[in-house]
């Protein structure tokens, strides 16, 4: 698998952070979809990583900078050909890594509540996120739960 910095502009990409906001559209209330489009990914705050396995797809995850010490993690998505095989594990433990490399000393997110997202609050809990409170823009909500790990 190789893991790398993509500018959200190939048709692959576009057609999984399509996929993503419908999956969110299915599982949570308009109000509480946090998942970003591809414009707002684009943002020079967020850095975007693609994984890939020749030219498939395999999945993609960003990190949102909140501040010099604090990002989130954002846009965390696996594509359906590739389920199961370490992709999300292995793009949440890049992300990890460069956010230690830009010092940051804490990293965020939010997710579903529903038992949707429970495989990835699962994968988040192995790597050592624990839950807590709202952080950055959000309000409390009881479609989201909020994790957060210090580095």
């Amino acid at each position: 698998m190789k893991i790398i910095v993509d500018d959200l502009r190939g048709p692959e990409i576009a057609s999984l952070i399509g996929e993503h906001l419908h999956n969110m559209t299915l599982h949570s209330p308009a109000e509480s979809i946090h998942a970003l489009d591809l414009e707002s990914l684009r943002k020079p705050d967020i850095t975007f990583w693609s994984a890939w396995d020749g030219h498939a797809l395999m999945g993609c995850g960003a990190i949102k900078q909140l501040s010099m010490n604090h990002g989130e993690v954002k846009s965390m998505k696996t594509s359906p050909d590739h389920v199961r095989k370490g992709v999300a594990r292995k793009l949440l433990q890049h992300i990890l890594e460069e956010s230690k490399k830009r010092g940051y000393t804490r990293v965020s997110l939010e997710t579903g509540s529903m038992d949707a997202f429970l495989p990835a609050r699962r994968l988040y809990e192995s790597f050592g996120f624990k839950y807590c409170g709202p952080f950055a823009d959000y309000k409390e909500d009881t479609n989201s739960v909020f994790m957060t790990k210090v580095l």
